[in-house]
């Protein structure tokens, strides 16, 4: 694969740079790609560093001869998940939806979306 294939390839996969108050730094991550990430006080640096350690990883991949993992951007996803959760925190959010008057669905939606 070619440095430009591989730039190509890297442009395709999620990247997130976030500040992390935890570690009082960015954290730039390629969950699709590699468990760690990158970190700096940089923004705009963090995620320059975090494309170079994806293309880097892609190579290693492709040298080690095994498939690229599929970008979540390639996946289809149906719009529905099962979530398990204690039967008390079901009943407070379904009294929280009551209360805003909601379904459980658009409330639990609206709550995520802005987590």
């Amino acid at each position: 694969m070619t440095s430009k294939q591989i730039k190509e390839q890297a442009a395709r996969y999620a990247k997130f740079v976030e500040w992390s108050d935890e570690d009082q730094c960015f954290i730039g991550r390629c969950p699709e790609i590699m468990a760690g990430g990158v970190h700096g006080s940089d923004e705009t640096r963090v995620y320059a560093e975090l494309c170079q350690a994806v293309e880097e990883m892609l190579e290693l991949i492709h040298t080690d001869g095994h498939a690229l993992p599929e970008p979540l951007a390639a996946k289809k996803f149906s719009g529905k998940f099962v979530l398990r959760l204690e039967p008390a925190l079901h009943r407070r959010l379904a009294a929280k939806a009551l209360a805003a008057g909601e379904s459980l669905n658009s409330y639990c939606t609206k709550t995520l979306v802005k987590a």
